[in-house]
C-alpha cells in the first residue's frame, strides 16, 4: 500500500480521481503526502459489530473499554484475534471478526477534487487486499477517466482531521 502512495504522490492530472460531478476547472492536483499506517485496534476506534453488541453509543466510551470481550488489556491484541482465527475463541460467525484493522491514511494538499480522497482511499484498500496491483495504480492514474478506479471508500470512517492554513 506505501508503493501504491508513492505512486500518486507529486503534480498528477487525477481525472482518475474525481466525481463527476465536480466542478473544478483543472484536475491537476499537487498531492504533497499519502501514507498508510496500521494502527492497532482499540475500544476508541470500535467495529461496528463491536458498537452494537456493547452498546456504546448509549453508554459511553467507558462502559465500552470496560466490556471490552477480548479479556486482553485495552491497546493490546493478540495475532490469533487480528488474524480472525477462530480458535481463540468462539466463533461470531461468518465475516464476523473480534476485531477490525484499522488504519490511518493521511493525504495532504493543498486542494482536493471532489471525491478524491475518497477515490484514492478506494484504490489503496484495493491493493491492501490484493485486487489490484502498484502498476494497475499507475494505469488507473494514467486512464484519466473516473471509471477506472476501484469503487470509493465510503464516506463512514473517514473524517477530516486537521485544516491548516497559510495566512500572510
Amino acid at each position: 500500500m506505501q508503493e501504491a502512495c508513492k505512486v500518486l504522490v507529486g503534480h498528477h492530472d487525477f481525472s482518475s480521481f474525481r466525481a463527476s460531478g465536480c466542478q473544478s476547472k483543472s484536475p491537476f492536483r499537487t498531492l504533497e503526502e499519502l501514507s498508510v499506517l496500521e494502527m492497532v485496534s482499540t475500544p476508541h476506534f470500535p467495529s461496528i459489530t463491536e458498537r452494537e453488541q456493547n452498546g456504546s453509543n448509549e453508554e459511553g466510551q467507558d462502559s465500552f473499554c470496560n466490556k471490552c470481550k477480548t479479556g486482553l488489556p485495552t491497546g493490546s491484541i493478540s495475532n490469533d484475534i487480528m488474524a480472525g482465527d477462530s480458535k481463540s475463541g468462539a466463533d461470531l460467525g461468518f465475516g464476523i471478526r473480534r476485531r477490525h484493522r484499522c488504519y490511518v491514511i493521511t493525504a495532504r494538499s493543498r486542494s482536493f477534487l471532489y471525491h478524491q480522497v475518497r477515490l484514492l482511499v478506494g484504490v489503496i484498500k484495493s491493493v491492501g487486499t490484493g485486487d489490484l496491483k502498484v502498476s494497475d495504480v499507475e494505469r488507473i492514474l494514467n486512464a484519466r477517466s473516473v471509471t477506472a478506479a476501484s469503487p470509493m471508500a465510503p464516506a463512514r470512517g473517514l473524517y477530516l482531521g486537521h485544516v491548516k492554513y497559510e495566512l500572510p
